[in-house]
């Protein structure tokens, strides 16, 4: 083949050059060492190396971290989208008591549903802690879930929420 102006001069393609074996093994292993990152994990801390904040790696601990802002969430707190969350807070003061873990149970699990109908949510146990000057309590909840597309591993996540009296 020859272009206009290279009488007798031979013309190569670049789409028929291929990569020398050992520049292609430098960028197999580039990509084997750096992990790419799911999302910033919270709450927000400076990352040390490879990013401006500390990154979660793997799905498991990632959706851990969406269901517990999810659940810390209350309504109204998250701009464009007023119905996000569980809106927990309200409930502090009367959890442990039947008719209110109902209510928290179905708060938690309408928000689930519609924000990550991914999770199977298994269990909701309440929890009561008091200080020792009985004035603050810590109020939470363990939840055990699984992500069925992601494993069948049951996964427990504690949520706490400090409530005065």
């Amino acid at each position: 083949m020859s272009v206009a102006g290279y009488k007798d001069r031979k013309v190569y393609s670049f789409k028929s050059v291929g990569d020398k074996l050992e520049d292609q093994n430098e960028t197999d292993d580039l990509y084997k060492k750096t992990p790419t990152p799911i999302g910033i994990k919270t709450p927000l801390q400076l990352g040390q190396e490879g990013g401006f904040f500390v990154m979660h790696y793997n799905y498991g601990n990632q959706i851990s971290d969406n269901l517990r802002n999810l659940l810390l969430t209350n309504h109204g707190e998250r701009l464009v989208q007023y119905d996000f969350g569980a809106n927990l807070r309200p409930l502090t003061f009367q959890l442990g008591q039947e008719d209110f873990d109902n209510e928290a149970i179905l708060r938690i699990k309408r928000a689930v549903n519609k924000y990550m109908p991914y999770v199977s949510l298994e269990t909701f146990v309440p929890f009561i802690e008091k200080n020792a000057l009985d004035a603050i309590a810590t109020v939470g909840i363990r939840i055990t879930y699984k992500v069925s597309d992601l494993d069948e591993t049951t996964r427990v996540l504690e949520v706490v929420l400090y409530s005065g009296g």
